[in-house]
């Protein structure tokens, strides 16, 4: 199952929007075939695996991540190939969490007379799926907030400062954060404050490119500014001005899409913002923004997960403050759970999560 897992991550930002498998084949302690889900070439992970084992499926095992799929779509069903090999059992790292499907892959599986175990480390194949299974039900992206700040809760010395807070390591492990999202969102302060590009370094491989997507009420994106020079059809401004306008036009000339959403008390309306990314199939967004958005995002709740790096620094006053939330809002926030904490170089890694999006309700695999 360890080797499923990591075939499964190798899915990342290849699999959306479906959902990462990974799939490994097993014959008298060998493994003779293995493989994992890649949307544009269709096969889903284990059909990779079994075809890759070929003849030698016969009588094997099964190990993978997620419960085999039992429904017709852009393939047949996984059940199906499963059952014609002949395999004799299939381990899963978990169910399909979604009460209309769940366990049908498994129970078909069984009607054939293949043994079937679950539930197998599967607390480490949850994180895989987390935002296909909101997305699915939901119709909305799974958003993740990501920052970094010093032990006194400060993301920067003053508004226009870009002094580095954590070390090479975490900017990283960053990269790779980023890779798994389809969607990168920053607000227009940061933007006019840092010019950054925001981009996927990690130089792996990607179905789609990283959309880079700014809030930006105003229409204040600067035409020089890093992310309009190297717009490729992958930058989007969120603004409450009209598209049609000089700077929108301007912007439109340059590659940047400009859409158009409803404000809120002179904000640019989050949710409004999430059912578009929603409706393009973004299902992971990271938040990378400062004090404002952040804070915003916060407040209106909707943040399903945290991933702060710490660097082990004091700033001291005259600092700026992760998010800029209300005191009302702080009397009323959920705390966040499932807490785990890691090092990265000399910082240390805080993820937590708001919201349980498989919940009671879960997900089912889309073909």
């Amino acid at each position: 199952m360890g080797r499923a897992l990591e075939l499964a991550r190798r899915g990342a930002a290849l699999a959306h929007p479906n959902p990462t498998v990974g799939a490994v084949v097993v014959k008298a302690g060998r493994v003779v075939g293995e493989g994992f889900h890649d949307y544009d070439k269709r096969d889903h992970g284990e059909i990779v695996a079994l075809k890759k084992a070929g003849k030698r499926a016969r009588g094997a095992t099964l190990y993978v991540t997620l419960e085999p799929c039992c429904t017709t779509g852009r393939t047949g069903p996984c059940t199906s190939a499963i059952i014609a090999a002949g395999m004799k059992r299939v381990v899963a790292a978990m169910r399909d969490p979604n009460p209309a499907v769940a366990g049908k892959g498994f129970a078909q599986l069984r009607r054939a007379g293949i043994a079937v175990a679950v539930d197998v480390r599967e607390a480490e194949a949850r994180p895989l799926n987390e935002a296909f299974a909101k997305w699915i039900r939901t119709r909305l992206p799974f958003v993740t907030l990501k920052t970094a700040l010093t032990l006194d809760g400060q993301i920067a010395a003053r508004i226009g400062s870009t002094t580095w807070i954590t070390s090479d390591a975490s900017r990283a492990e960053v990269q790779h954060i980023r890779h798994a999202a389809d969607a990168l969102l920053t607000g227009i302060g940061t933007v006019l404050a840092d010019d950054p590009r925001l981009t996927d370094r990690t130089g792996e491989p990607r179905r789609r490119r990283l959309l880079r997507a700014v809030v930006d009420s105003r229409l204040r994106l600067p035409l020089k500014s890093k992310l309009v020079k190297s717009a490729k059809g992958d930058v989007i401004v969120f603004t409450a001005q009209r598209a049609d306008s000089p700077r929108g036009r301007a912007l439109t000339k340059a590659g940047v899409e400009v859409f158009r959403v409803p404000a809120r008390r002179g904000r640019v309306d989050l949710h409004a913002i999430l059912r578009e990314l929603g409706n393009r199939q973004m299902l992971n967004v990271l938040f990378e923004a400062g004090a404002e958005l952040n804070g915003a995002a916060l407040e209106a709740g909707i943040v399903d997960k945290m991933i702060l790096f710490y660097a082990p620094k004091v700033m001291g006053t005259g600092g700026v403050p992760m998010a800029r939330v209300s005191s009302r809002w702080f009397s009323h926030s959920p705390p966040l759970g499932d807490l785990k904490l890691h090092r990265s170089g000399p910082d240390f890694v805080v993820e937590g999560y708001f919201h349980d999006v498989y919940g009671n309700h879960g997900t089912r695999r889309k073909n």
